[in-house]
């Protein structure tokens, strides 16, 4: 999809308040940095030119009451489908993890789970029976150590990822561009799922959560070295998800029999994602 750049400003300019403003008006845009400027795009030149006209009248953004019609909210459906097209990382690894959990029936098919597991298994009785990772990449299966992460065991665990896939993912997308999202989520994908088969062994693990970690400890650190409007998550969200942590991998929740947790898979995660975020905001506070 093409963008626009609707504004170029210096990167000492405060765009929070201004993005704030666009999110609440439901306007499709990312901000990216660029050969020393922070560059606002949107995804044609007609909203380009109101979004500018917005900037000229209200650079400081304004109260929710008090909201301007220069760039007036669409349909909800309209809205929605703007904003798909201006996430497609996002959108795309939404739409095939639903796409595997209807036609996996949520892991009950283990037929089509099994091409999708980190390790090859064949099911004989009440056993299941892991084939050596290797003999999986040498037949040329090269997505195993990033496919778990589209398998879901239950509705819940789907609606769970999904919903804190699109708050962080979007946040990222938004931020650093599509690209960046896609090589972050495949390489949290590879450490969470590498992780887990180390530290647990053979096994049916999937989900997304091992990339929420990531995404999580990226966006946590970046913003802690360059703060900026996209990545500032909600108070208590960073505490709540690391508490969390400590819960299931104190075994609680396998206990009370919920399911067994993939912990190595969400402490890789989390480690991958703070590196990254610490990488990423030190480079970010270097051009500022």
């Amino acid at each position: 999809m093409s963008a626009i750049a609707a504004l170029r400003l210096p990167l000492a300019e405060d765009l929070g308040a201004f993005v704030a403003l666009l999110q609440r008006l439901g306007v499709p845009h990312r901000v990216s940095e660029e050969s020393g400027e922070q560059v606002l795009w949107v995804p044609d030149e007609t909203l380009a030119l109101r979004v500018r006209e917005l900037y000229a009248e209200y650079p400081a953004g304004i109260a929710g009451s008090e909201l301007s019609p220069a760039v007036p909210r669409a349909a909800s459906a309209g809205r929605m489908l703007a904003g798909l097209r201006s996430l497609p990382v996002t959108a795309l690894v939404l739409l095939a993890t639903f796409a595997v959990a209807l036609a996996s029936w949520f892991g009950d098919n283990l037929q089509l789970v099994g091409w999708l597991t980190f390790t090859d298994f064949r099911v004989e009785g009440d056993y299941a029976y892991f084939l050596p990772l290797a003999d999986s990449l040498a037949a040329g299966q090269w997505w195993r150590p990033f496919s778990p992460m589209l398998v879901h065991f239950g509705v819940l665990h789907l609606a769970m990822n999904s919903l804190w896939f699109w708050e962080l993912g979007r946040r990222i997308e938004w931020r650093q561009g599509s690209l960046m999202l896609l090589g972050l989520t495949l390489l949290y994908s590879l450490v969470s799922n590498l992780a887990q088969y180390v530290f647990g062994g053979p096994a049916i693990f999937g989900g997304l959560s091992g990339v929420l970690y990531g995404l999580l400890g990226h966006c946590w650190l970046f913003q802690r070295l360059a703060p900026n409007a996209h990545f500032r998550l909600p108070p208590g969200v960073v505490g709540m998800m690391l508490i969390w942590l400590l819960v299931c991998l104190s075994g609680l929740i396998g206990a009370l029999g919920f399911g067994e947790i993939a912990n190595a898979a969400h402490v890789g995660g989390l480690l991958i994602g703070c590196a990254t975020g610490v990488l990423g905001g030190l480079l970010a506070r270097r051009q500022r």
